[in-house]
C-alpha cells in the first residue's frame, strides 16, 4: 500500500532553535525523538468547478515536542536496529494528542544526507506496527494510520568557517520506495502573528542554563578617566533601562512558551522597543563624539604644521 505522503512540516521557531541548541552545545553527535500531530487540510475551492475533489487535501505534520538524548544510539543498536523497550522508555509520557512522528539526528562536520545507519533506524522504526497513529481534522475516517516515517538531520559545516553555522533538513521515509523524501520546512516564527502557536510547544527537556555575569559597577570605575557629570548621566541611563527591563530576568524566559505566552511577549516586544530607541541614541551620541575628535585632530594637525614652520624660520 502506498503511503500517505506528508505535503509540509510545521515547527515552531522556540523549538527548532531549541534543536538546534542542544546539537550546537553538546560533545559529539546526538539523537533523539520528536512528537506531534499530522492534520489534513482541505483546499480552497476558488470557483466551481466540480472536477476538484478531495483526494488534493494535504498532510501538513506540526511538530510540537522533542527529546534529545545528548548522545547516539540511544534507543537503537550500532546496526540500526530499534529497541522497542528503549523506545517506549524514551517516549512516555506524551500528551494524548501528540505522537511520536518520527526521531532526529546531529553530526558534526559531515554532509547533509541521511547515512546508511540512518535510513537502517528509520526502516526498523516504521516497520513497528505498534506505532501507527490517525490523522486529525480529517472530515470522513480514514482507514491508512500513518506511522513515525519523519527525520530531522542536523549537520556542521565540513569546513571551517568564520561564521558559526548549522545546516538541517527534512525528510520523510517511504517504506514502499524504501528512500528518504526530502520535505519542506514551514517555521513558525516570533511575533505578534504567531502568538497562537506558542502553547503548542512543550518541551520535554528543560531550557539550558544561560550563563548571566553581574555588571561591573560604575564607582570601580577610574575617575580620571570618566568626569562626574558622565558617571552620573550613566547611572541614570543605567537606572532607566533596568526600569525597563523589570521582571524580564534571563530566568523568566521559560515563559516564552505556553499560556503565559500571549502577555509575555508583548511585554518583550516592548522592552525591545525601548532598547532600540537606546541604541539609537547611543549611536547618536558615539557619531557627534567622533566628530568632535576628528575636529580635534584636525586642529592639531594645523597646530604641529604651524609649529613646524615656526621652527624652520
Amino acid at each position: 500500500m502506498e503511503d500517505p505522503s506528508v505535503e509540509k512540516i510545521a515547527i515552531s521557531g522556540p523549538a527548532l532553535a531549541s534543536m538546534i541548541q542542544r546539537f550546537s552545545t553538546s560533545r559529539g553527535a546526538v539523537d533523539g525523538l520528536i512528537f506531534g500531530h499530522v492534520s489534513l487540510i482541505a483546499p480552497t475551492l476558488s470557483d466551481d468547478d466540480s472536477s476538484s475533489s478531495s483526494s488534493s487535501s494535504t498532510l501538513i505534520a506540526t511538530v510540537t515536542s522533542f527529546f534529545c538524548s545528548n548522545s547516539s544510539l540511544s534507543f537503537y543498536t550500532p546496526s540500526g536496529r530499534v529497541d522497542p523497550l528503549l523506545l517506549r522508555r524514551l517516549a512516555q509520557p506524551q500528551p494524548p494528542s501528540s505522537h511520536l512522528l518520527g526521531w532526529f539526528s546531529g553530526r558534526r562536520r559531515t554532509h547533509l544526507r541521511p547515512s546508511l545507519r540512518e535510513f537502517a533506524v528509520s526502516n526498523s522504526l516504521i516497520s513497528n506496527p505498534n506505532l501507527t497513529f490517525p490523522i486529525q481534522n480529517s472530515p470522513v475516517p480514514i482507514a491508512v494510520d500513518l506511522k513515525p516515517c519523519l527525520f530531522f538531520l542536523f549537520a556542521s559545516p565540513i569546513s571551517d568557517q568564520t561564521i558559526h553555522t548549522h545546516e538541517y533538513r527534512a525528510y520523510q521515509f517511504r517504506s514502499s520506495a524504501h528512500s528518504f523524501d526530502p520535505k519542506s520546512i514551514d517555521i513558525v516564527n516570533i511575533g505578534p502573528a504567531f502568538r497562537g502557536h506558542y502553547g503548542a510547544f512543550s518541551p520535554n527537556s528543560q531550557l539550558p542554563a544561560l550563563p548571566c555575569e553581574l555588571r561591573v559597577s560604575p564607582m570601580n570605575v577610574d575617575k580620571g578617566e570618566e568626569s562626574l557629570g558622565q558617571l552620573k548621566k550613566g547611572l541614570k541611563a543605567q537606572s532607566e533601562l533596568d526600569m525597563c527591563a523589570e521582571g524580564l530576568e534571563v530566568s523568566s524566559l521559560s515563559r516564552l512558551m505556553g499560556s503565559e505566552a500571549v502577555n509575555y511577549t508583548s511585554g518583550v516586544e516592548e522592552l525591545y522597543e525601548k532598547m532600540l530607541v537606546k541604541i539609537e541614541s547611543l549611536a547618536r551620541q558615539v557619531e557627534n563624539s567622533s566628530a568632535k575628535i576628528r575636529e580635534q585632530e584636525d586642529h592639531n594637525r594645523k597646530l604641529r604644521h604651524k609649529a613646524t614652520r615656526t621652527a624652520g624660520l
